[in-house]
């Protein structure tokens, strides 16, 4: 073992972490099953300040990475058992390490294995016999880069978390697979309730809707609109969606951040209700009534025929004092208006 390279560490419970000192430099992780090719690397990137953890097998590689959640990753691409590119495929693979730069290591040139390590999650590679002051100028080039990904990711997280306190909910789709990046906890029980899923991608309403307008975004930016908004009805309950802002970077459309607000209009037949001494079914009739809706659409709202429909609105008829449709709707809205003036007939 070198003087100087720490021992590689066993596993530790996922569930208490190693809490590691970023003030003084950032994290890296080298994962390399030949001991000499870790000492000179540990001792180069130790001189240079930086923080660093190693890893002999794929197998604790993933675990180190999964505890400490490194900066970046140099990664030998041939190892025994699990290799690099399936160690970096696994990393791309889960959220929590999803976003972490990983430089591979390699003594082969081919353009093949180039492709295929690029290909697992690269983003970048040096061959060997390594040079340290190589390597040491493409880490800090990907280091700047991932510095800026993690100001945007807090930006919009004060973002989420201003829309949050006001009781919105927000998601944040990637275009290219619809995977769900990230949700509020109101969110996923919104998504959960209207669509029966919340993880790991979003609704297929959802994304259609987001990938038709993203061509219109930039024209109606510079016309301070928006696009029009997504609305899910459900029974009196409403949950519309609009876009906020893009939170990562345009290729395959990028990661769009989406804010979420229910809104529920059981108050308003409840005063409905109320307002004309009707009963909780001739209150929703007559709601969906002031909403425009024919006896068929109703019926299929509510799960009665148009027959039992018509039956119920000959009775808020009698009871409001009127004969028709159109007198009963007028009725209705004035008294909606007087309890809730947002009301959107």
């Amino acid at each position: 073992m070198h003087p100087h390279l720490p021992p590689e560490l066993p596993p530790e419970p996922t569930s208490a972490p190693p809490i590691l000192d970023r003030a003084h430099g950032d994290v890296v992780l080298i994962v390399d099953d030949v001991p000499d090719n870790l000492a000179v690397l540990h001792d180069a990137l130790d001189e240079s300040g930086y923080t660093v953890l190693v890893a002999t097998r794929g197998e604790a590689a993933l675990q180190r990475a999964a505890q400490a959640l490194p900066d970046i990753v140099l990664l030998d691409a041939l190892m025994p058992g699990m290799d690099g590119f399936e160690v970096a495929r696994r990393l791309k693979a889960t959220a929590q390490t999803a976003h972490i730069p990983i430089i591979f290591m390699t003594g082969l040139t081919e353009t093949e294995h180039l492709v295929a390590a690029l290909a697992a999650g690269g983003v970048d590679y040096v061959t060997k016999p390594i040079k340290p002051k190589e390597v040491l100028a493409r880490m800090n080039v990907h280091l700047q880069g991932a510095r800026r990904a993690r100001q945007e990711v807090r930006q919009a997280g004060q973002a989420r978390n201003a829309l949050d306190a006001f009781g919105y909910a927000s998601i944040t789709v990637r275009v290219g697979d619809g995977r769900l990046m990230w949700q509020t906890p109101l969110a996923r029980d919104l998504l959960l309730d209207y669509f029966g899923s919340s993880a790991p991608y979003a609704p297929t309403v959802v994304l259609d809707w987001l990938r038709q307008h993203l061509p219109d975004l930039e024209r109606l930016a510079q016309q301070q609109q928006e696009p029009p908004r997504l609305n899910v009805q459900q029974g009196a309950r409403c949950l519309s969606f609009r876009l906020h802002q893009q939170t990562g970077d345009g290729e395959g459309g990028g990661d769009w951040l989406i804010v979420m607000r229910e809104v529920s209009d059981a108050a308003v037949i409840a005063c409905l209700g109320l307002g004309f001494k009707l009963t909780a079914r001739e209150a929703e009739v007559l709601y969906w009534l002031v909403k425009g809706k024919t006896n068929r659409d109703i019926g299929e709202i509510l799960g009665s025929s148009p027959a039992t429909v018509k039956k119920h609105l000959e009775r808020v008829y009698v009871k409001l004092g009127v004969e028709t449709r159109t007198a009963a709707a007028g009725m209705a809205m004035a008294r909606i208006r007087q309890s809730h003036p947002q009301f959107e007939g």
